[in-house]
């Protein structure tokens, strides 16, 4: 096998040198969140200026180079010139010009479009530089944002394909199970299952048909770091994938992706194709003997087909529903044949890992959860975006660090990890490493890895509300403690929310957690209720005072809403009651106003009314 191997050192050699030929690079963000931001636009004017100008370095031209997702997404369009040592955030296609003519051919940066920082309120130039970026270790995202994800020469040049390479010269399956297993790599959606062990019990029934498939339907809300690499390098996930059929006899495999991320699967079906035409995948891989196809198969979007079983029914053209186990995937799966499911992330670790060795990656993170795992940092943070940070990571790091701090200057309350079937961490535990073991014992979870920052403005019983509606929707319908489980929990807190909760309700609301948590058939009905017991358990004070204060702390359930004029600044001009639909306001000319709680509609015309600020509602 090993003289019949095409030589890759020579063709990322070549890739290389073409790509050095090509001047002074401009990446402009192509991933989904700058798309939406208008980045077309900007790569379309960015080559209009940019084609016969001879910039001020020692580069004689300019290539204009769309990449996949750079991570900030908040700051979209970001314009990134390694050569000139700069990132430019919120670009508009009327500011390309002035990039090109001031700082690309005159020398002179463009302050404007420099990132600001929250803290400093300083300009930074490099990617390095910004908290953001700085504070991060990347592995799975490290090509994203610095490649053309639609070339696979690009693809070549930071070093895709050799891993298989160096796995196709070794010739030995059981090596690549053990250097999986090794490296310590547990499954990146949630589970938090040993990858290795998995491999090695897929691999046991080797002798017939088997499958790999890849997981990518990310059904979280707000999550979006799966979709992030099969945008921004997807050529990553297909040699993972190629490794992974060859350490347990597959050769054949499906990527199950959401039919929402149309950029993806577009950048996957290219990437497929190039692959097969230049012999990095199908037949004959790379002059062995080893095959592998690889299939995509587009999702309707059903939350509960990230759970293996039902996504399996899904591909075979059934109504994605969980089915009960054993058997187990690894036994019995796809078209009833051994089945090894892992899901975007994972498998993207696994090139790394092979081609640097698993004591490198096993060197990052914690004793029991090695290597690095990506978040999507969402809500009341300055930066928000994608991150990618080491196993074991405190969350005062990631908020206060990358994050920038809570916007506003507000004060923390409680951060919200592994979707809707995470849970609520509070200030007690900003300083807790966050790994699969530690946020488990907490009443979290890693989950996919969305990360969701509350601020003093937040209501929690809201946010638990929020989360079960979802999950209660999402729920296929097939096992009754999480059909009807999550039904009445739902009822109950919505309850709550509008002022008519009882303190009983909170014991009930343990109690049928604690029932659909044991008694749902999959996973997802069996973490349903972790939200609602994680800030039961935090912040029960908050459920005590919309039970029997029927107050919001927060201020944010509108049913427990009340305006209210602060006499001592109400000078009596009756603008309010001239303005109140329902005659809810009372007082005469030059005397404090006040409301009658009994008709008031709650509409706020008079807070708009109000010359002097003397109404509030709370």
């Amino acid at each position: 096998m090993t003289a019949t191997l095409i030589d890759i050192k020579a063709e990322q050699q070549k890739v290389k040198d073409a790509i050095k030929a090509q001047g002074l690079r401009v990446l402009v963000c192509a991933g989904t969140g700058c798309v939406a931001n208008g980045s077309l636009k900007v790569i379309e004017k960015f080559k209009e200026l940019g084609a016969d100008v001879r910039p001020m370095t020692h580069q004689d031209k300019v290539t204009i180079v769309p990449t996949g997702c750079h991570g900030f997404c908040e700051q979209g369009v970001l314009v990134v010139i390694p050569d000139l040592d700069v990132t430019y955030v919120k670009v508009h296609v009327e500011d390309v010009e002035e990039i090109v003519e001031s700082h690309i051919k005159e020398g002179k940066p463009v302050e404007r479009l420099l990132y600001v920082d929250p803290k400093t309120n300083e300009h930074v130039f490099k990617n390095e530089e910004i908290n953001f970026y700085a504070k991060q270790t990347r592995t799975t995202l490290a090509n994203c944002g610095e490649i053309n994800a639609e070339s696979l020469d690009e693809a070549l040049s930071v070093g895709a394909y050799q891993a298989l390479h160096k796995v196709l010269e070794k010739g030995d399956s059981q090596w690549v199970i053990d250097e999986i297993t090794k490296s310590g790599l547990r499954g990146r959606g949630g589970g938090g299952f040993p990858t290795g062990l998995k491999w090695k019990f897929t691999a046991a029934n080797r002798g017939g048909k088997s499958y790999v498939v890849c997981n990518g339907d990310e059904g979280d809300p707000g999550a979006f770091m799966d979709r992030s690499v099969m945008e921004g390098d997807p050529h990553k996930l297909l040699e993972g994938m190629a490794i992974a059929g060859y350490a347990i006899g597959a050769d054949e495999a499906y990527i199950y992706v959401r039919a929402e991320y149309p950029l993806a699967i577009h950048r996957l079906r290219v990437a497929i194709a190039e692959a097969e035409k230049r012999g990095y995948l199908g037949n004959n891989i790379m002059g062995s003997d080893f095959n592998f196809t690889i299939h995509i198969k587009e999702g309707a979007g059903a939350f509960v087909c990230g759970e293996e079983t039902a996504l399996i029914a899904s591909i075979e053209g059934e109504r994605g529903m969980p089915r009960p186990k054993p058997p187990f995937p690894a036994n019995k799966g796809l078209f009833g044949r051994p089945t090894l499911i892992n899901n975007v992330e994972t498998l993207a670790n696994v090139a790394p890992i092979i081609l640097k060795g698993a004591d490198w990656f096993s060197s990052m993170g914690t004793e029991k959860s090695k290597g690095t795992k990506t978040f999507a940092l969402t809500g009341e943070v300055n930066n928000t975006g994608l991150i990618e940070v080491p196993m074991g990571t405190t969350l005062r790091e990631i908020v206060f660090d990358i994050g920038g701090g809570i916007r506003g200057g507000k004060k923390f309350k409680a951060v919200q990890i592994g979707g809707p079937s995470g849970g609520c961490l509070t200030e007690e535990h900003l300083d807790l490493p966050m790994d699969y073991d530690n946020l488990i014992a907490a009443g979290a979870m890693v989950g996919s890895g969305g990360l969701v920052v509350m601020n003093e403005d937040t209501c929690i019983v809201e946010v638990a509300r929020f989360f079960m509606n979802f999950t209660q929707n999402e729920s296929c319908g097939k096992c009754v403690p999480c059909r009807e489980g999550t039904k009445n929990m739902l009822k109950i807190l919505e309850r709550i929310v509008k002022g008519k909760g009882e303190m009983k309700d909170l014991e009930t609301l343990e109690e049928l957690a604690v029932a659909v948590k044991d008694g749902s058939l999959c996973g997802l009905g069996k973490t349903a209720p972790n939200p609602v017991l994680s800030t039961l358990k935090y912040f029960r004070d908050e459920y005590i005072a919309h039970i029997k204060d029927k107050r919001c702390p927060a201020g944010v359930c509108e049913a427990m809403k009340t305006i209210h004029i602060v006499e001592e600044l109400c000078k009596g001009c009756t603008k309010c009651a001239r303005n109140c639909p329902v005659g809810a306001i009372e007082g005469t000319v030059r005397n404090p106003h006040h409301i009658d709680q009994s008709k008031c509609i709650k509409c706020g015309a008079c807070l708009n009314a109000c010359p002097f600020k003397a109404i509030r509602q709370n």
